[in-house]
């Protein structure tokens, strides 16, 4: 009886010491997330203003005619890319297996021949699922920082536009988990390439507002020039704002998921706390009977 006490005892230290490290991974998190919640909400206007003048763009069909002349409209591989962002470490409760199911399920729906796709990957959980069920990953950065720099996303909107304009792949999705709010987010697939007219039908339809712009434009010096600033701008807009998007869903999950982990070892330790007590009682209990017996044996 005395070892099960101490059995219980030290499991009852053991949760303890567990349930201050996921506290203290609950705090990191949280102050994390409120972090990067300040530098998404300043990114979210620009962003939405970007996002409707090239909406304009479209609907003036000046995309249309600067892709009609360009090469990317001969590409014709075949092929669909799918940039998936992911977290590269673990303890971000069910972050990482959404977007990859709801990713999956995207890929099911307009792509189902493993041979007409590729990932991007961002994040090394995406990475490594897809390389583990022998999926062409194409691409993959790992590292991205707690709270995204613009020069991180460069280099993967580079690589993206590069293996476009060679002909790869001939369109590319964006996927990843929209963050709504501390409980709550939802997966996105939003296309990035080829930046036509169909790309923004579904943008229109979303929660994007339209400003004050005329779809009517005075263009100087010509259409090309001004779309060649404009377009890089609203590639790498996209993706940055995709990254911070999802590392504010991961920092969200995270927090929560720690802080379920912290009320899980409460629960338990009140639970062995009780057991304990039990046990001990039940060993006092038997000391004492064992106490009165002797003396009642003696007394004979």
């Amino acid at each position: 009886m005395a070892e099960s006490i101490n059995d219980v005892k030290h499991r009852i230290a053991s949760t303890r010491n567990t349930r201050q490290i996921t506290t203290a991974m609950q705090m990191v998190s949280t102050a994390k997330l409120n972090r990067i919640q300040k530098h998404t909400s300043n990114y979210e206007e620009y962003v939405s203003r970007v996002k409707a003048v090239v909406m304009h763009l479209a609907q003036s069909h000046l995309l249309d005619k600067i892709n009609s002349s360009s090469n990317a409209s001969d590409h014709k591989s075949g092929k669909t890319a799918y940039l998936v962002i992911t977290s590269d470490r673990g303890m971000v409760g069910s972050y990482n297996s959404n977007v990859i199911r709801e990713t999956n399920n995207f890929i099911e729906e307009h792509t189902p021949n493993p041979d007409d796709y590729m990932i991007l990957a961002v994040g090394g959980n995406g990475a490594d699922f897809y390389k583990n069920r022998n999926v062409n990953v194409a691409y993959e950065y790992r590292g991205v920082s707690d709270i995204p720099t613009f020069a991180e996303v460069r280099e993967i909107v580079k690589t993206a536009n590069s293996m476009f304009e060679d002909g790869v792949f001939d369109k590319l999705y964006v996927c990843y988990t929209h963050f709504v709010n501390r409980i709550s987010s939802t997966f996105r697939a939003e296309k990035m390439l080829p930046m036509d007219s169909e790309a923004f039908e579904e943008e229109s339809s979303k929660d994007i507002k339209a400003h004050d712009f005329s779809a009517e434009y005075e263009i100087e010096p010509d259409e090309s020039a001004v779309l060649k600033v404009v377009l890089p701008q609203y590639a790498q807009s996209l993706v940055f704002g995709a990254i911070l998007d999802a590392k504010t869903s991961e920092h969200s999950s995270s927090s929560t998921a720690m802080q379920s982990a912290s009320d899980n070892a409460s629960d338990l330790i009140s639970r062995l706390e009780l057991q304990y007590n039990r046990a001990r009682q039940a060993a006092i209990t038997t000391e004492i009977t064992e106490i009165v017996g002797g003396q009642e044996a003696l007394k004979h």
